[in-house]
């Protein structure tokens, strides 16, 4: 059978990090990426994840807890990645699952601007071999805007540099998310 969106992800990312790798959940929400990451990271490693409600980062608390898990949780956007983590620290992966926090306020979303400022911050420091993940839900009042410059902005990138992978299943109702892999090459 064909991965959904998520496992694909996971897919994805268990291809590349490995233990004691730093690595960032730029959407946090309800900590599943967050934690998916703690155990690929291992002890060793170190996640950063990203949220700017407060209720993301209370779910994320509880479900890394419940798990014996740690990461460095952020109650900010990911568009203070820079203020955030040194520009010297390689990350090997990082993961967006872009629109709203599910089973909360659908007015609170993630911005275009934001998201391509973090996507930039990110590429800045992701390792060769590294990947971002950029899952598009696009469903929602802001969401087409969204999904147009993110694709706007994966497209420019410089194929020298970078592999760019597009996977959705086009025949499914009601705006299936776009799963996005920006993957960093030899130089």
């Amino acid at each position: 059978m064909l991965l959904t969106s998520l496992r694909f992800s996971h897919q994805l990312l268990k291809e590349v990090v490995i233990e004691g790798d730093h690595v960032i959940d730029a959407t946090m929400g309800n900590g599943n990426d967050t934690l998916f990451l703690t155990e690929l990271v291992g002890k060793s490693g170190q996640v950063y994840a990203f949220d700017i409600q407060e209720q993301a980062l209370k779910n994320t608390q509880t479900r890394l807890a419940a798990a014996d898990q740690q990461a460095t949780l952020f109650l900010a956007g990911h568009e203070t990645i820079d203020e955030k983590i040194s520009i010297d620290q390689p990350i090997k992966a990082a993961i967006f699952n872009l629109g709203y926090l599910p089973k909360s306020d659908k007015q609170i979303i993630t911005l275009p601007e934001t998201t391509k400022q973090a996507m930039g911050t990110i590429l800045k420091r992701l390792t060769v071999g590294g990947r971002m993940i950029v899952v598009i839900y696009y469903g929602h009042a802001g969401g087409e805007t969204e999904k147009n410059e993110v694709l706007d902005f994966c497209q420019a990138l410089p194929q020298e540099t970078y592999n760019v992978l597009s996977y959705q299943f086009i025949n499914q109702k009601n705006t299936p998310p776009i799963l996005l892999c920006v993957e960093k090459k030899n130089s």
